[in-house]
This record gives C-alpha cells, structure tokens and sequence, in this order.
C-alpha cells in the first residue's frame, strides 16, 4: 500500500512541474499575443528575395492589397478609371425599336466613341449613356465590317477618354479587366489573364476580315460588345467583340481586338470616312511541320506563301511561291493572323521592310510599297 502511494504521490509531481516548465519556457509562434504582429511566410518560386512579396512587418489579419504590393489595388485604381469611359449603347430602328445594345468606350474628350460594327448594325439611330446616366444621341461616323469596329460622336466636351495601350507588347499570362454593359447591367468590371494571342475564330465575314483577337478568360457576356479590354494601368489593348460559347453566356473564353488596329482603324475613319486598307498580294497558309522541313526552316513557324499575284507588292519585292515570312517591320509572323494583322496596321503607299525563308537561307526586303484593294484589282 505504502509502495502505491508513493507512485501516485510521484505521478502528480512529475505532471505539475511539466506544466509549470510548459508555461514558462514554451511558446506558440502561430498564436499571436495582444502586442505581436504576424509576418506572412510564402512559398517563393522564384528567385527573387521574400521582401520583394512581402511588405516587412505585414499586420497581422488584414487583407494583402493593404500592405503588399499586386493586383488588388491596382485593380480598384483601375476600374476607378476606366469606367467613366466606357458607355452603353441602344441601336433603334428608325421605328424606335431597340435593334441590339452593346458597350463603347469613350476615345476623345470630344465625344468620339468607339464600338463593334455589330452593335451598330442595321441601326437608324444611337442612343449612348454615359457614366453618370445621361442619355446622348450619337452620330455614325463610320464603319467597317472587316475588323467589326464602328466609330460614333456625341455632342459632348471635357469627356475622360481611355488611354491607348500597346497591344504588341501584351503578354500571354498577364492580368487584364474586361469593362462593358453585359444584359444592360452599367459598369460590370471582369478580371483575367490574357490566355492566347492571335487568334482566328472564323466569325468575321468577307475575304479581307481581320481576325487576330487578344482571347483572355475574363468573363464576358452579351452586352459586353465594343467594351474596353485593359491592362492594369487602365490602357486600352483590346475591344472586346466575342464569346465562344454553347450556351450563349459565358463558357471561359473571350476575344477582344487589339489596341493598335484599333487605333488606325479610328484614325483612318477619322480622316477619310473609310478605312484604308493595304494588301500584299499573297495567298497564304500556316507553316507545318511538312512545310518546315521542305523549306528548312528553324522552326515550325512563319507564314507560307502558295500564290503571288502579279503585280502585287509582293511580286514587285521578289517574293515568290514557296517563301516563308517571318516579320514585318522587325514584328515577327508566326501565324496568318499575326501577318494580316500587321499588314492591316498600314495604308496604301506605306512602305514596310519584311523578312523571309527560301530554301534554308534568311533574306530581307526593305523599301516594299504597300498597294490597296483597287490599286491590286486593276492589275
């Protein structure tokens, strides 16, 4: 009896000084005390140092846009900015019927406005409300169908336009907003990544529609058409114009036309009333692997040349059947869409300089002068 005594009398002192030892010397890191502060620990995947994701001494249960540098504020700051430019447009028949609806971003800060041709079609008149509700009737300055772009006017002074972006310089991975009217909802803010480049979706009509849409998988829905497409410095790289879609909302993939077509397509419209457009005089097709290897080539990319008409600027710089381009103006072609988009940034008379595979060897033209539609047809 004495001996058990003895051994629970040991058991309870062994226990108490456990947990006096606890209490004194240990310490949970992941339990903060009222005066700490929490530092968050990420998991680097690159080679830049912690305190370049990382604001030192972050405050401890706070969201990160407000002590670490990303996307989130520039996203707040951004949509603050580009939503005042951006307008919802009702197309009326010359009944008054609503024909279709769609976005518009405001380009000048006189009232020049730019959407898809699509929004605009079959239209008789434009009613466009801006940011703060007011509803202005706009005039058509132009259109044009190969690129689905439109250009409309209010009578208005002192506007806030976006800001034209690069849309060369665009990056596949990078964070973009789409900003538009979807089902009449006003200033809807979607965020993504722009997915691809240069793409062709076969939605444009006619033999010399452009189709080299920036896609991203920011969400975009009926009612976005003619909406701006920005970066996260609110510059304008891209109109957005469609959805692949089975069901007719959205489905994760959306396309969007680039600033820089943008840009000459308004300019052109602007000055004549019509957009100018260049040719080169080619037909064309996306290399294959085939075609690499019959032709040499470093790599399966360019564009193939299988015609060139006579006359054409092409056939006057020397190209012949069989050659591969692979830049205009040093701004590489590595499919058809990226060549007719590059093409379509110029007018007649323009002069380009483009490189070209024959037979394994690298050439260059400089000096080549660009002929319009008309010009090439009277040949």
């Amino acid at each position: 009896m004495k001996s058990v005594l003895q051994n629970i009398l040991v058991a309870v002192i062994s226990t108490a000084c456990t947990f006096v030892l606890m209490q004194h010397y240990y310490y949970d890191p992941a339990l903060p005390t009222a005066n700490a502060t929490s530092v968050a620990q990420p998991v680097l995947t690159s080679q830049e140092p912690a305190q370049n994701l990382v604001a030192e001494n972050a405050p401890f249960n706070q969201r990160p846009g407000a002590w670490a540098e990303g996307p989130i504020d520039n996203f707040i700051n951004t949509s603050k900015l580009v939503t005042s430019a951006v307008v919802n447009i009702n197309t009326l028949s010359a009944s008054g019927y609503r024909v279709s609806s769609g976005s518009g971003v405001i380009i000048a800060k006189d009232g020049y406005i730019i959407t898809n041709h699509h929004v605009i079609e079959d239209g008789a008149t434009y009613e466009v409300t801006m940011y703060d509700k007011r509803k202005l009737e706009a005039e058509l300055i132009g259109s044009d169908p190969t690129t689905d772009l439109a250009l409309l006017k209010v009578d208005a002074r002192g506007l806030k336009p976006v800001l034209y972006g690069d849309s060369d310089q665009v990056e596949v991975g990078q964070w973009v907003l789409a900003v538009g009217n979807p089902f009449n909802l006003s200033s809807t803010v979607t965020a993504g990544i722009v997915s691809a480049k240069a793409r062709n979706i076969n939605i444009l009509r006619g033999s010399y529609s452009i189709e080299s849409f920036i896609q991203t998988d920011a969400v975009v829905n009926p009612g976005n058409s003619g909406g701006a497409l920005v970066n996260e410095q609110g510059e304008l790289i891209g109109i957005n114009t469609a959805i692949i879609s089975e069901s007719g909302g959205y489905e994760g993939y959306s396309f969007a036309i680039p600033s820089n077509l943008v840009r000459k397509v308004v300019r052109d419209i602007r000055e004549f009333g019509e957009v100018q457009r260049a040719i080169l005089g080619v037909g064309i097709a996306e290399v294959t692997g085939e075609i690499a290897q019959q032709q040499v080539l470093p790599g399966v990319a360019g564009v193939y040349i299988n015609n060139v008409s006579k006359g054409s600027s092409a056939a006057e710089a020397g190209l012949r059947e069989g050659d591969v381009v692979i830049s205009i103006n040093n701004v590489k072609t590595n499919s058809v869409p990226e060549l007719q988009e590059q093409i379509a940034l110029f007018r007649p008379g323009d002069k380009i300089s483009l490189e070209f595979y024959r037979n394994g060897q690298k050439f260059r033209r400089d000096n080549v002068r660009l002929q319009s539609l008309s010009e090439a047809a009277n040949r």
